[in-house]
């Protein structure tokens, strides 16, 4: 399991917000961050290296239409899921809805099992989608394009296809140790040609590209048997 999926809640309701971040966070699932009016999303989205991997975005808000809103962020290039929560279930609000591209809309009141599984199917869509983006260490990750941008410097690192393969499935593994084998038969198959002497000559190339110092690996880590990714940005040290 990957770690905590970043979700962004628009929604004015108080109450309704609290609740829904209260589940949201349980089990570590993931991590809200709520906001009650669209400008304050619009400068969240704005933000430097700010990523979401979903939102929660209700149809009215006190400074604008949701529904516009969603228009107006698809056009500026968004492309995470948006699920829309409204007190309407008339056909054509949910029609316009979606044409504004939202991926889903729910109903108030609406039962929060319902609306968590609708969360998870949209995220399973959108990782095998080419419009996924993970968070790796510093990077922004984008396995689709085998690619790794740094927002701090813009830098853009070019991966291959093995590379990729390997960084997609220890991020699933959620920051736990991925035994060797099962990482080699993961990005290889099962070819009894290919040794794990592959598989660390790619872990060697990997760490040249990704870590600040290849020496001292703080983003792609061994462990007893195996490797684990460093899920959080490792945080700047002074000497």
């Amino acid at each position: 399991m990957a770690g905590p999926r970043p979700v962004l809640i628009v929604e004015d309701d108080v109450a309704l917000a609290g609740t829904l971040t209260d589940q949201l966070a349980l089990d570590s699932e993931f991590e809200p961050v709520v906001v009650g009016r669209l400008a304050e999303a619009e400068a969240l989205l704005d933000t430097p290296g700010a990523h979401f991997d979903l939102m929660l975005l209700d149809l009215t808000l006190p400074d604008g239409n949701g529904r516009d809103f969603c228009m107006r962020i698809r056009r500026g290039g968004f492309r995470m899921p948006i699920i829309m929560l409204t007190g309407s279930d008339g056909e054509a609000d949910i029609v316009s809805g979606l044409d504004a591209g939202a991926n889903d809309y729910i109903s108030k009141p609406f039962r929060l099992a319902e609306l968590l599984a609708r969360i998870r199917v949209q995220l399973r869509v959108y990782d095998s989608s080419e419009d996924a983006i993970f968070q790796v260490g510093p990077y922004l990750f984008r396995p689709a394009a085998k690619q790794l941008l740094d927002p701090a410097t813009s830098k853009r690192l070019r991966l291959t296809e093995k590379e990729a393969a390997i960084l997609k499935f220890l991020y699933r593994a959620g920051g736990k140790p991925v035994p060797r084998q099962i990482l080699l038969n993961e990005v290889w198959g099962y070819n009894s040609s290919v040794t794990t002497h592959t598989l660390e000559t790619h872990i060697y190339r990997l760490r040249q590209k990704i870590e600040p110092n290849p020496a001292e690996t703080r983003i792609l880590v061994t462990e007893t048997g195996g490797y684990r990714l460093e899920l959080a940005a490792p945080s700047n040290e002074t000497a």
